[in-house]
C-alpha cells in the first residue's frame, strides 16, 4: 500500500484528491495538510511514501517543505503540483530532490501512474513542463551556478558511465536508459550510484546539471 500525504491549501483539492485516491486498492491517504507546517507536522507523524506537494501554500511553501522533508527524511517522495506561472518553484524544487512534477489538471488517471512510478523509484515530469525544466537547465548552466566536480574524479568515468551521465542530461528515466543501453534498471541503479560516488555528487538531480554546464562528450564508438 501506497502511503500519500495530500498537501494543498485549497479545501475542495483536498477533499477531491481524498476520494479519488482512497478508491484506488494500492494507495491509502494517510494525511491531509492545508499549510507548509501542518506538512511538516504530517510527515513527521505519519511517515508518508509519497507528498502531493503544492507550491502556493500559507505559512512555508512547498519548495521549503521539500528542502526540509528530504533533509530529514530522504526516503520520502515528493511530487510536486505546479502552475505555467512557477518556474522558478519548479528550479528549486528539482534542485532539492522532489521526483515528481505534475500539472495541477492532470487527469486522475495520470496522477495515480505518477504516484506509482516516483513510488518505484522512477521520476516523473509532466510532457507539458518538460520543455520549461530543460529550459531552466540551460538558463541556470549559464549563470554563477555551478556544481564543482574534480577533476580526477571525471577523469575516472568509464564509457559506460559518460553514456549514463548522457542520458541523465536528457532528462531519461532508469527505464529509458535501460531500454537505450540494453542494460537492467538495476544495472542503472547501480552505475548511477557509482557515478554519483565518484563525483561525489548528491543525486541525479546535481548530476544533471553539472552535465548540462559541462556540455558532457562521450565517443559512442567505444566500448567500456
Amino acid at each position: 500500500m501506497i502511503k500519500v500525504l495530500i498537501a494543498d491549501d485549497q479545501e475542495l483539492i483536498r477533499q477531491s484528491l481524498e476520494i479519488v485516491l482512497n478508491s484506488k486498492k494500492d494507495i491509502e491517504v494517510s494525511g491531509i495538510a492545508a499549510d507548509g507546517q501542518e506538512v511538516i507536522q504530517s510527515v513527521r507523524k505519519n511517515k508518508p511514501d509519497i507528498v502531493l506537494m503544492d507550491v502556493r501554500m500559507p505559512k512555508m511553501d512547498g519548495v521549503s517543505c521539500t528542502k526540509i522533508i528530504k533533509e530529514v527524511y530522504p526516503q520520502v517522495k515528493i511530487i510536486i503540483l505546479t502552475t505555467f506561472d512557477d518556474d522558478e518553484y519548479v528550479f528549486n524544487a528539482l534542485k532539492y530532490g522532489a521526483s515528481g512534477y505534475l500539472l495541477k489538471g492532470v487527469s486522475m488517471d495520470e496522477l495515480c501512474d505518477a504516484i506509482r512510478t516516483v513510488y518505484s523509484g522512477r521520476a516523473m515530469i509532466n510532457p507539458d513542463i518538460a520543455a520549461k525544466v530543460l529550459k531552466l537547465f540551460s538558463q541556470m548552466a549559464q549563470t554563477n551556478y555551478t556544481i564543482p566536480v574534480e577533476e580526477k574524479s571525471i577523469k575516472a568515468l568509464t564509457k559506460t558511465e559518460w553514456k549514463l551521465i548522457f542520458q541523465v542530461e536528457k532528462g531519461a528515466s532508469n527505464k529509458e536508459i535501460a531500454d537505450a543501453l540494453n542494460l537492467s534498471e538495476g544495472t542503472v541503479r547501480n552505475y548511477l550510484s557509482a557515478i554519483l560516488n565518484k563525483l561525489n555528487l548528491r543525486d541525479r538531480t546535481q548530476l544533471a546539471i553539472w552535465a548540462v554546464q559541462t556540455g558532457v562528450q562521450y565517443n559512442k564508438s567505444e566500448d567500456t
